[in-house]
C-alpha cells in the first residue's frame, strides 16, 4: 500500500479487516515496526476520534506522531497551480509539501469541503497536491469527498458483530441500510460517500440507501446499492442501520428539509431484524438519533469509535511494511 485515500488503495478488504482485529487482540505485537519513524498529522479542520485514534495507533507501532493544526497554527496554503499569490494565501503547497515530506516518513492529511463549489471539492485538489509534492506516503484522515479510515472501521465493526453471532439469525449476506438523518446545518457527503463506496466494493451485503428526495449521492459512490425514499421500507429486516446526515449533491451543499420523522427511534427499529445501529460521531442527540436508541443495546456506536484505533493501525502497518 503506497497511499490510503480510498477503497481503491486496498487489494483485499477482508484481509485488512482481519489485520485490524488481530491488532485489537494484541495491540503491541508490532511495537517495533515503526521504530525511528515519524508520522505527521496535518489538520486543516478539527478532529477528535480521527486524531487521537491515529496517534494511539502510531504509538502501538513504535512511531512518533506529531500533530500540526494547519488551520490555526500555520500559514494559509495555496493549492492552485500557477496561482498569483497576491491574496490571503501565504505559502504554496509546492514549497510546503516537500519540506514536510523531509520531516516525516508518512503524512496524514485532514481536509474538509467548502460546500460551495462542487467541482472544486470533488476534484480533491488539496489531498492530491500533497500526494504530488510531498514524496512520502499519504493517508487521508478525511478529504473533501471521502473518509476511508472511518469506512474501514465500519466494516471492521460489522464483521466483528457478525463473527460474534450478535445478529438475530445468520444470513449469507447481512442487510445494511444507510439512512439519512436530519441535522441543523449542511454537512458534507464524505462519510456517506465513503461508506457506500466501501460496502459496494466489499460486495458481501444487501446494501440499501434511503434518503428524502433530492439527497442523492454521487453515482460514482452509490452505484450498486438499492436506493429508496421510503425509510420504513428500507428498514424492514435490516441487520445494520448506519445513520448519517448529508447535504444535497446536485444543488450542492444545501438543506432542503429537516423533517424530524427521519430521525431513527426505537419504534422504527421494530421494523428491523433487531438491527445494530451505527453512527460515525459526533452525533446530535434527539436530532439525528434519539437517546433511546443511542443508549440502548442496539447501539454499537461506542464500539465503532473504539475500532478507529485498529483501522488506523492496520493501514499504518501496511504502509510501513511496503516501505521496508
Amino acid at each position: 500500500m503506497n497511499n490510503f485515500i480510498s477503497v481503491h488503495d486496498v487489494t483485499d478488504i477482508n484481509a485488512l479487516v482481519q489485520k485490524a482485529l488481530a491488532y485489537k487482540a494484541d495491540p503491541l505485537k508490532d511495537k517495533l515496526l515503526g521504530a525511528n519513524k515519524r508520522l505527521g498529522l496535518l489538520f486543516l479542520n478539527p478532529s477528535l476520534r480521527t486524531r487521537l485514534s491515529t496517534q494511539v495507533a502510531a504509538a502501538n507501532l513504535g512511531m512518533e506522531a506529531i500533530v500540526f493544526n494547519v488551520d490555526k497554527e500555520g500559514w494559509t496554503l495555496e493549492f492552485e497551480e500557477g496561482a498569483i499569490m497576491s491574496g490571503n494565501t501565504v505559502e504554496h503547497i509546492k514549497d510546503a509539501a516537500p519540506i514536510l515530506g523531509s520531516y516525516f516518513n508518512v503524512l496524514c492529511i485532514r481536509t474538509f469541503p467548502s460546500l460551495k463549489n462542487r467541482e472544486d471539492d470533488y476534484s480533491e485538489l488539496f489531498i492530491s497536491q500533497f500526494i504530488k509534492y510531498c514524496g512520502v506516503p499519504v493517508i487521508s484522515l478525511e478529504s473533501a469527498t471521502l473518509h476511508p479510515l472511518q469506512s474501514l472501521t465500519d466494516i471492521i465493526t460489522i464483521q466483528e458483530v457478525m463473527a460474534k453471532e450478535e445478529l438475530k439469525q445468520k444470513k449469507a449476506k447481512p442487510k445494511i441500510v444507510l439512512t439519512w438523518a436530519p441535522h441543523v446545518k449542511p454537512l458534507p457527503q464524505c462519510v456517506a460517500n465513503s461508506f457506500a463506496q466501501w460496502i459496494n466494493a466489499w460486495g458481501e451485503a444487501d446494501f440499501v440507501i434511503t434518503h428524502p428526495e433530492d439527497y442523492e449521492l454521487a453515482e460514482q459512490f452509490s452505484k450498486g446499492a438499492t436506493i429508496t425514499h421510503d425509510q420504513d421500507e428500507a428498514l424492514k429486516d435490516a441487520d445494520f442501520v448506519y445513520v448519517k446526515n448529508w447535504s444535497t449533491y446536485n444543488d450542492y451543499g444545501k438543506i432542503y428539509e429537516n423533517d424530524p420523522a427521519w430521525m431513527l427511534t426505537e419504534e422504527k427499529l421494530k421494523l428491523t431484524n433487531q438491527a445494530k445501529v451505527m453512527h460515525c460521531l459526533p452525533v446530535r442527540r434527539n436530532v439525528e438519533l434519539s437517546d433511546e436508541v443511542l443508549d440502548s443495546a442496539s447501539s454499537v456506536v461506542t464500539r465503532q469509535a473504539s475500532n478507529r484505533v485498529w483501522a488506523a493501525q492496520a493501514v499504518l502497518s501496511e504502509i510501513l511494511k511496503a516501505k521496508q
